[in-house]
């Protein structure tokens, strides 16, 4: 007897047809849950009927391997997010210097201005209140207070130094 290999090679039944084949496991659950999702569902007892029934919990799902890199990527990952960050407060560093120079020569050259405006000024000290009181508004409005204590204690020194000079 002779055997032949071949689709369907022997597996005529009586009347000469092939069986049907059984179907794989992973096609036969496809059919099963056809037919279930064909049976409708109930409502269920929770009255929650946007759940899902079907969903399986996290615990059961597969995990892939976590991927894990080399210490020495790792290292070197570090080493240069270092540098970077170190890169970064330098940058910071720099620019917060600039800032404080700046403000500190903002405010000498307006130290230095208002100096230069008091030593520009022409003073005049009013001994007698009683100009005040006559003086008129426009004129009242041009008065500056000063502290004229150095002036005052200036100018005798002045006259006497004139006065000792002219009696020599």
């Amino acid at each position: 007897m002779e055997q032949e290999c071949g689709v369907g090679a022997g597996l005529e039944g009586p009347g000469g047809a092939a069986p049907a084949p059984r179907p794989r496991k992973a096609a036969r659950k496809r059919q099963e849950a056809a037919a279930a999702a064909a049976i409708p569902r109930g409502r269920p007892k929770s009255g929650r009927v946007w759940k899902d029934p079907g969903k399986k919990r996290f615990s059961h799902m597969v995990q892939d391997k976590a991927l894990h890199t080399s210490w020495a990527r790792k290292m070197k990952e570090r080493q240069e997010r270092k540098l970077v960050r170190d890169l970064a407060r330098q940058l910071q560093e720099g620019k917060r210097k600039e800032r404080e120079e700046k403000k500190r020569r903002r405010e000498e050259n307006l130290k230095r201005r208002l100096e230069n405006e008091r030593k520009a000024e022409i003073v005049q000290v009013i001994r007698n209140p009683l100009k005040l009181k006559r003086a008129k508004k426009k004129q009242l409005r041009r008065v500056e207070k000063r502290d004229t204590l150095a002036l005052l204690q200036k100018a005798p020194a002045r006259r006497k130094a004139a006065a000792e000079q002219a009696g020599e």
